[in-house]
């Protein structure tokens, strides 16, 4: 009997919990796709003006729940001298959303060596890998033919892991559901890094 109530307590009252990393370079949009990821999301939630927002130094934390997930981001700074903490992180994370700003080509190569080191930390191993080309509402970005042909180098290190590039506008909120929903499967179908249980609340 306790193991029933105790499994019908589980299945009402807790949800799994994925921590996922949003990684890129400053100024990639990193904080207006969680802020659109939290809008898209949560009933209540009335976000902040996207135009309010500003270059992250440390980190933003926020959760959206789907369906019986329960996304916890972890929104890391992109500057040259955070990037260098973002590996602390890679122990308790079930999933990366790679942010690349698709209308900054001079930057690309910088952000292909950060994409790179990241993707060869054996502290990743397995873990899902979402790389959206930001900021696709801007008529002159790159194309994701574009960035997947800048990253091509990076395309045997990606190893045996679930990877997809997508097209995304944070602004606009273009591709955003689509992106939270491919890493919801991810990291749920991902029996080497299992979920932490929590409480609703």
């Amino acid at each position: 009997m306790y193991t029933l109530l105790s499994g019908l307590y589980k299945y009402v009252f807790q949800k799994d919990e994925y921590c996922v990393l949003i990684l890129g370079l400053d100024n990639a949009g990193k904080t207006t796709f969680l802020e659109q990821s939290k809008t898209r999301f949560s009933k209540n939630y009335k976000g902040m003006s996207l135009s309010k927002i500003t270059t992250t130094v440390g980190l933003n934390i926020g959760t959206v729940d789907v369906g019986k997930a329960r996304l916890m981001f972890w929104d890391l700074g992109g500057q040259e001298e955070l990037q260098s903490l973002w590996d602390k992180y890679y122990a308790e994370c079930h999933g990366v959303i790679y942010v690349i700003d698709s209308t900054d080509e001079g930057r690309l190569p910088e952000s292909k060596r950060a994409f790179e080191k990241m993707v060869t930390s054996e502290a990743l191993d397995g873990v899902p890998i979402l790389v959206l080309a930001n900021k696709q509402d801007v008529e002159t970005c790159l194309s994701i033919p574009d960035i997947k042909t800048a990253f091509s180098d990076c395309t045997s290190k990606i190893g045996r892991r679930d990877c997809l590039t997508q097209a995304c506008s944070a602004l606009t909120g273009k591709g955003v559901r689509e992106g939270i929903e491919w890493m919801v499967k991810c990291v749920v179908r991902n029996v080497h890094r299992p979920p932490r249980q929590r409480d609703i609340t």
